[in-house]
């Protein structure tokens, strides 16, 4: 083989070696390709799926014993405080007691199958509703009504929100782990809130006691 047929050959064989080379190079590239549109969707499947399921498994709901009509009873009563009172002692009297009730409700003044049921399965029997606070904090936290509503002159709507408005009792919804209400925590996942009422975290009165007195106040005085 002469010198020129033999850079002939060789050139050629080069030239085959570089397609090849190219060919494993695009390969190797839409291989990279796929693997990253795979993670990309791989994530947004387990993010969506995070986002929309970890709620519906964390969280189990559970109904009121039966509803009840906010609205109705601020109009008839008056206000907040004509159910949820202070005592002659300053204390707080929380949810109120079938006994309290009965001064309205001896018998059914209504036709609603709500009221029924209060009067047949709880005042004709003499028990108390077990009913499913949203707002209840963990035994750790000693949360004083009257520092804040008698001394502050906070407004019931600055914690509990529009609850006094509603003519229905929504959906308990329970932490299956540690078993305090969502309405601790907060409807939404990452924790961020509009309105003061959204969540009742150790954060949020924190917040509001640094932002109205300045100091976010001494741990022994929320938890005793």
């Amino acid at each position: 083989m002469s010198e020129l047929e033999e850079k002939t050959e060789n050139g050629s064989t080069d030239a085959s070696g570089q397609d090849a080379s190219r060919e494993q190079g695009k390969k190797g590239d839409a291989a990279t390709g796929y693997g990253v549109l795979f993670f990309i969707g791989a994530f947004a499947v387990c993010f969506l799926s995070g986002w929309l399921l970890f709620p519906n498994l964390l969280y189990s709901k559970k109904e009121q014993p039966f509803n009840f009509n906010h609205a109705l009873h601020v109009d008839e009563m008056g206000g907040c405080d004509a159910c949820h009172f202070f005592r002659e002692d300053g204390s707080f009297s929380g949810m109120p007691k079938t006994s309290q009730c009965i001064e309205c409700h001896e018998s059914q003044l209504g036709d609603t199958k709500d009221e029924e049921i209060f009067i047949t399965e709880y005042v004709e029997a003499e028990k108390e509703v077990p009913w499913l606070i949203y707002s209840e904090q963990p035994d750790c936290v000693f949360f004083s009504h009257a520092a804040h509503v008698i001394k502050a002159g906070m407004d019931c709507r600055s914690c509990h929100g529009d609850i006094g408005t509603s003519t229905t009792t929504k959906t308990y919804e329970e932490n299956r782990i540690t078993g305090y209400s969502r309405d601790i925590w907060g409807k939404n996942i990452w924790g961020i809130k509009k309105n003061s009422w959204d969540r009742m975290k150790m954060d949020d009165c924190a917040e509001c006691h640094e932002r109205e007195t300045g100091s976010k106040g001494a741990c022994f005085q929320c938890h005793k």
